[in-house]
């Protein structure tokens, strides 16, 4: 069973578009949930809602419930390398929280999310996926890059409970953590993945460069990331099911 999530609408809809869900949804609290099967592979598609703790929840649901041996989280996030246009898609071989932490002496400092702050270190790096799973982001990335029409790369994604408008901000996340987009949501669901022991593989479209206007509108970007989002979590249901990893919990 794999496990599905997206933050809003637009993002889901673009995947139920393409994929065999049931037309009635469940709800469990805030969560939405649709089912089907695709490529011989059944799936729970998961609208979350924005933020940590919806993402979490939701995951959290999709593996305890509709057993899911493996999460795909798909939607958009906001650009921090400039090197990334809008439409670049972004597939996260690394992941952390940056907004969880200390503060002391009017300073917040980042620690590992999860673990006590006092006298943890300052977190500076992302933390890596299995090899596994940067190994299928690899293979994805070939898969796509002529059908997506927009670059595709490997790279750190940060997390935050926070929409970030600031270009000061983008530049400090870009240099400090080397992550090339953030967004509210996977730093979360990685964590919950990795306490159940399952692989989690996260596509992100650049909707925007973090900080700066767009030169699109919203409908424009929701449309644009839902189509190239859409057309990286097909393929990933083909590799997954290449390899037989995908068991039907």
């Amino acid at each position: 069973m794999i496990g599905l999530l997206c933050a809003t609408p637009e993002e889901l809809a673009a995947l139920r578009a393409r994929l065999s869900a049931e037309p009635a949804e469940g709800r469990f609290g805030p969560t939405r949930v649709w089912t089907g099967e695709h490529a011989g592979q059944p799936f729970a598609l998961a609208l979350c809602g924005l933020g940590k703790v919806n993402a979490a929840a939701a995951a959290t649901l999709l593996l305890s419930v509709f057993g899911a041996k493996t999460l795909v989280f798909a939607g958009v996030a906001g650009g921090l390398n400039p090197e990334l246009p809008v439409g670049a898609v972004l597939l996260a071989d690394r992941l952390a929280i940056h907004d969880y932490g200390l503060v002391a002496a009017g300073e917040f400092i980042p620690t590992l999310s999860g673990q006590l702050p006092i006298g943890a270190e300052r977190l500076t790096t992302l933390a890596p996926v299995a090899p596994k799973v940067a190994a299928d982001l690899t293979l994805l990335a070939q898969r796509v890059a002529t059908a997506l029409g927009d670059p595709i790369r490997l790279g750190g994604l940060v997390t935050a409970d926070y929409f970030l408008n600031c270009v000061e901000t983008r530049q400090t996340l870009h240099a400090t953590f080397g992550a090339d987009a953030i967004d509210m949501e996977s730093g979360a669901v990685a964590q919950v993945a990795a306490a159940w022991d399952a692989p989690l593989y996260v596509v992100r479209t650049l909707s925007d460069l973090a900080g700066e206007d767009s030169h699109l509108t919203y409908p424009e970007m929701a449309a644009m990331a839902a189509r190239n989002s859409a057309l990286c979590v097909l393929e990933l249901f083909e590799i997954l099911r290449a390899h037989g990893d995908v068991g039907i919990g």
